[in-house]
This record gives C-alpha cells, structure tokens and sequence, in this order.
C-alpha cells in the first residue's frame, strides 16, 4: 500500500510544471470548491484507483470559469470518472441548458451518479454508459461546449466525431495533452499508444482551420480548441 501511495505522488509530481510555491499561491487567491466538491475530491482518493485521474480544485476552476464565460446550452464530457469535472462544468450551465457525460466504466456509475443526485445539477445532467464513438453519433444536438478527458489514443477520433457538431464559437478542451512531459521526447516506441495519440491530437488541432488552439501548461496539459 505504501508502494502505491508513493507511486501515485511520483506520478502526482510529473503532472505539474510550475513551481510548487507560485502554485500554492495560485490556488490561494482563486476561488474555492463547493462543499460538495470538496467531499468528492476526498472521497475519490479514498476509495478509486489512481485518484490523479480527477481534475482536482484548480483546473476545476478553471473548468467552471470557462464554463460560464461560454454560458452552454449544450455542453458534453468525454470521461466522467468520478463526476467532478461534469459538476464543475455544469455551473456555467444555462438554465434549460443540459450537460451529457459519457464513461465506459461501468464500476464507476453508483459513485458519480450519489454526487450528481446531491448537486443542484441533478436534473441537468445526463449519463451515457459505453463507448463514446459509438454515443457521440446517435446525440441529436450541437453542443457549445466539449470536455476530453478519456483513452488518449482516441483523442482525434472524439475530436473528428465532435467538431461538426461544435456550434460556431463553441470551445473544446482537452485534458492531458502534455502527459508527463512525454509529448517532448522524439522517439517514442510504437507500443506507447496513449503518447503518440495525444502528440498527433496535437498536430491535428494545430493544422485544423476550423479552430483556433491554446495550449495551457495547466497540470497535466489542457489543449483549448474554439471553432470560428
């Protein structure tokens, strides 16, 4: 167990690129996670594997402030995990507006699910189990807002089934997209699937003029795409 604690803080550690102190104060003068948010957080580190997976109280913030700059009628979640990026998401939501998150862990429904029934969201957001190349097709809206944070290898795949159906200003985010520095080293072996995904995700977005790209040192890496 203490093998795994110390894993998981090595892991934690190659996630961020800014200083630990600058950090810190960051996180000091931004707003605070609700309550709920909070019980969450502490309980996805108690109870799930590789709790690092959870976008935690800072890019969750960022998750929200987007979310009401946008102001979404529309917003989809590629990857629930434990909920708290959907209910970070869903604060910026309209008031008829709806947010659809897909998982394809079925183990991690009941969980997610006690948290989306306690929030004040509950009646706005929608969950779809499996795969999500086979869900995004079949949802009969445009969304104004999309979260990525699922199988890296399929980023562009999400990204080809998504952007026709991005409305025009609409923003996509995508999570993970520097993957421990991993981006950066020239050559990757081919049995690295998840690396050379993001690094072509990357690329993609870069070269497609359908959208304007932000690249932000955020924790582990978040890509932000904006159709024009």
């Amino acid at each position: 167990m203490l093998d795994l604690m110390k894993s998981e803080e090595k892991l934690k550690a190659e996630m961020y690129f800014i200083d630990d102190d600058i950090m810190q104060y960051a996180e000091s003068h931004t707003q605070d996670e609700s309550e709920l948010l909070k019980k969450l957080h502490k309980e996805t580190h108690q109870k799930i594997l590789k709790p690092r997976m959870i976008s935690g109280p800072f890019q969750g913030r960022f998750l929200s402030f987007l979310s009401h700059l946008t102001q979404p009628e529309n917003i989809l979640e590629v990857g629930t995990y434990t909920g708290y990026a959907t209910l970070c998401l869903a604060e910026g939501l309209i008031k008829n507006g709806a947010i659809h998150t897909i998982e394809i862990n079925e183990e991690l429904f009941d969980f997610y699910k006690k948290y989306f029934n306690k929030s004040i969201y509950r009646n706005q957001i929608f969950s779809h189990q499996g795969d999500a190349k086979k869900i995004i097709p079949k949802l009969d809206f445009n969304f104004d807002l999309v979260f990525i944070d699922a199988d890296k290898t399929n980023y562009s795949h999400y990204f080809d089934l998504i952007l026709p159906k991005l409305n025009p200003g609409g923003i996509i985010i995508a999570d993970n997209v520097l993957w421990s520095r991993k981006v950066l080293h020239k050559n990757i072996p081919d049995n690295d699937a998840e690396t050379l995904g993001l690094k072509s995700f990357n690329d993609k977005v870069k070269a497609e003029k359908k959208v304007e790209t932000l690249l932000l040192p955020i924790r582990d890496g978040l890509m932000i795409c904006r159709k024009v």
